[in-house]
């Protein structure tokens, strides 16, 4: 058995001088060394030896697997050693490139005027209310003072789902429903930011879906003159204190008398030019008394109490502010357009 050990040491450290690669490394690992190996296999044999050659075989076992344990972790670290080293040349990193910034995004022009617009309000002591943009017919039109015979309901071409529910043509039904749960209590001071819906062509000017922003003021004794002095604090806390507005008269359903606000040319100053078509003028919202019956729909007696109602498009809004040209670069996701706005 011993000469079986020596001749097992001296193939077993031929075999692994020769070895090039860690999967064969391990593979003679397994059958020298391993539960079912050549070494167990010889040791199989100790039952048959006398108690004074036991000791002296163990011993030389002992030391066949410490010499193959030797060999084998010598070639193991090399074999780590050469990997390392393959890594580090494939992985190298050249510290003198210049650092690479992290793209970092920003708030969307319509969401950042929207917010502005939210704050000049709020700080004239307006409450924010919003509402479902899938609407009821009655909440959209009836309640508005429109009927379902109205001949202004074609002012707005909508999205039915059903014959009484829709996607919202305005934020106006907000409103009715701000009305319903003050429940006859005054003042009364929301607006009403949101998405809206309309059927329409999408042109430089126009969109299916926009952003709108309505306000409401209800309460004694609410007058015309507090509607436009509102709008002129509103105009001139956005586009600066050298704006003026003009109100032209109108007509919206829910509102008596109703008229459409001017504000001064931003880029000629009122002089005239392309922009305001030589009229010194641009037309940013409608506005107006809100009407009897919409007093009336939201839980309010018109003998006893009046109120103002305003709209405004954001988008209106941000391309009068920002001076831009067309309407859909605020929906075609384009960095080169939005990059603009994220020191703005």
């Amino acid at each position: 058995m011993k000469d079986r050990l020596e001749a097992l040491r001296v193939e077993a450290l031929a075999q692994l001088q020769e070895v090039a690669d860690a999967g064969r490394l391990n593979d003679l690992r397994v059958h020298y060394l391993g539960k079912k190996g050549q070494l167990t296999e010889i040791l199989r044999g100790m039952g048959g030896l006398s108690a004074e050659e036991r000791p002296v075989i163990g011993q030389v076992a002992n030391d066949v697997r410490a010499a193959i344990e030797a060999v084998l972790s010598d070639k193991q670290a090399a074999f780590d050693r050469a990997e390392t080293e393959r890594r580090l040349a494939a992985e190298t990193i050249d510290v003198t490139l210049p650092g690479r910034s992290v793209a970092t995004g920003s708030v969307h022009p319509l969401t950042k005027v929207t917010q502005e617009i939210e704050d000049i309000f709020l700080g004239m002591g307006y409450t924010i209310a919003e509402g479902p943009e899938v609407e009821t017919d009655y909440f959209n039109f009836e309640a508005l003072n429109l009927p379902k015979d109205h001949p202004a309901r074609d002012m707005q071409d909508s999205f039915y789902i059903t014959d009484e529910i829709l996607l919202r043509t305005h934020t106006s039904p907000v409103q009715i429903r701000a009305m319903k749960n003050a429940d006859g209590a005054t003042p009364l001071k929301v607006i009403c930011p949101g998405r809206v819906y309309r059927r329409d062509d999408d042109d430089a000017t126009h969109s299916f879906m926009f952003h709108q922003i309505e306000g409401l003021v209800v309460g004694p004794d609410i007058r015309m003159s507090d509607l436009k002095g509102t709008l002129l604090q509103f105009v001139q806390a956005m586009y600066g204190a050298q704006v003026q507005i003009r109100l032209r008269p109108s007509f919206f359903p829910f509102t008596e008398p109703s008229a459409e606000v001017d504000v001064t040319c931003t880029q000629c100053g009122g002089h005239g030019c392309r922009m305001c078509k030589h009229s010194g003028w641009i037309e940013i919202l409608g506005c107006g008394m809100v009407h009897p019956k919409v007093l009336e729909h939201g839980g309010f007696d018109p003998e006893k109490v009046s109120g103002f109602a305003f709209g405004m498009g954001v988008e209106r809004i941000a391309l009068l502010k920002y001076d831009i040209d067309d309407i859909r670069h605020f929906y075609n996701n384009d960095l080169r357009f939005l990059g603009q706005f994220a020191r703005m």
